[in-house]
């Protein structure tokens, strides 16, 4: 994939070791002067100490998302390794929220992944203030990030390919995430070639899905596989594209979102949380019109709750009131049906007050029962 690129190979990894002041380098706790055996425990001989050696690079030149002055080099080494067989050793995650056993390789990718997303985030970030000598810093490990993502392209492109399937997806992740670098445009198109060939095999789903799902990230319309017979490729495929067909697969998809949330035991490498949430994003941002998200809507109320408002019911009420309610305007029809299923369902109501902005964005009661009585008040009006 990389053959028509002048990318430099990722250096010898004892060499960059050897040739790093890692005490003139920072991470989150402090200079970087550990760091190195850190990077090296990623070899040992020993598969705990490998996750143990991941674990405490991930809290350090990568703590939750951040970058710093050691990551770039830090990333270097870690993509110089990819190949070697030592990373092919079998752990658990260092980390006890995390049990799923895989091969470290698999989980090196993950993190090169995790680093370009934080690098592509700061991409977006447009509305930075310039806070003195700390903030330089932080453009300075930002600038290295980005230069080095070439060069980590090139290094996980290849692992596309393996005949680990959990190293096939973390590799999926990892380019996914490093290809919404401006600088890396060109590569796309090479790489949406394979994830097409992928999305219209014979795999199993969660890796056709993976690759509609990466597609669509990158702007590639994925209608093609609307009419697929997997209902979950349906909905991946209708996530990537705004063809007429979408929005009834996405309907298709949550009419049983409990359902849509058992298609994968693990959540796919582009997003958190339970599936239903995606879908219903995507059916929302592809809706002309609220009266073709009720079905949606009543099929999702019964899992709402007042811990969920602001992944399913909250962005439904934006979507039902695009204006605020105004009192003694008659509610229409999908309104009035999706409201009462609302202030039926008991586990929307509670103490947790997120729900609060949500109602008075759409101009409702806040509290259940003076909605249940606005309801009383009148007849749904049809819609228009």
């Amino acid at each position: 994939m990389s053959a028509n690129h002048a990318t430099p190979a990722p250096p010898d990894p004892a060499a960059l070791l050897a040739a790093t002041d890692w005490a003139a380098l920072a991470h989150a706790y402090g200079p970087a002067d550990g760091t190195p055996d850190d990077l090296l425990g990623l070899l040992h001989d020993d598969p705990e100490v490998q996750a143990e050696s991941l674990g405490r690079l991930e809290m350090s030149v990568l703590h939750q998302g951040s970058l710093y002055s050691a990551t770039a080099p830090a990333a270097l080494f870690v993509a110089a390794v990819l190949n070697d067989p030592r990373t092919l050793a079998v752990h658990e995650n260092f980390f006890p929220w995390d049990d799923r056993a895989r091969p470290l390789r698999a989980a090196l990718l993950e993190w090169l992944g995790e680093l370009a997303d934080s690098a592509a985030y700061e991409d977006d970030e447009e509305d930075q203030e310039d806070d003195g000598e700390e903030w330089a810093e932080e453009i300075a490990a930002i600038e290295a990030c980005r230069t080095v993502r070439p060069q980590l392209f090139d290094a996980v492109a290849p692992w596309l390919d393996d005949a680990d399937a959990t190293v096939r997806e973390a590799a999926l992740g990892a380019v996914t995430h490093l290809l919404r670098a401006p600088e890396l445009a060109d590569r796309i198109p090479a790489a949406a070639e394979r994830l097409e060939r992928i999305a219209r095999g014979d795999g199993d789903r969660r890796e056709r899905a993976g690759a509609l799902l990466s597609l669509g990230a990158w702007g590639r319309d994925t209608g093609g596989l609307l009419t697929d017979s997997d209902p979950a490729v349906r909905a991946c495929a209708a996530l990537g594209t705004t063809a007429p067909g979408a929005v009834h697969a996405l309907l298709d998809a949550l009419a049983d979102p409990a359902a849509a949330d058992a298609w994968f035991d693990e959540p796919l490498p582009h997003f958190d949380g339970w599936f239903r949430f995606t879908l219903l994003r995507g059916l929302l941002d592809r809706a002309r019109h609220f009266d073709e998200v009720l079905p949606a809507a009543l099929s999702l109320v019964p899992m709402c709750s007042q811990h969920t408002v602001d992944s399913d019911w909250g962005p439904l009420l934006a979507s039902a009131f695009p204006e605020p309610y105004a009192p003694g305007r008659p509610l229409t029809a999908a309104q009035h049906a999706f409201l009462r299923a609302l202030a039926d369902r008991d586990a929307c109501w509670g103490d947790i007050a997120n729900r609060v902005s949500w109602l008075r964005s759409a101009g409702l009661p806040t509290k259940r029962a003076p909605l249940r009585a606005l309801l009383a008040e009148g007849a749904a009006t049809p819609a228009p």
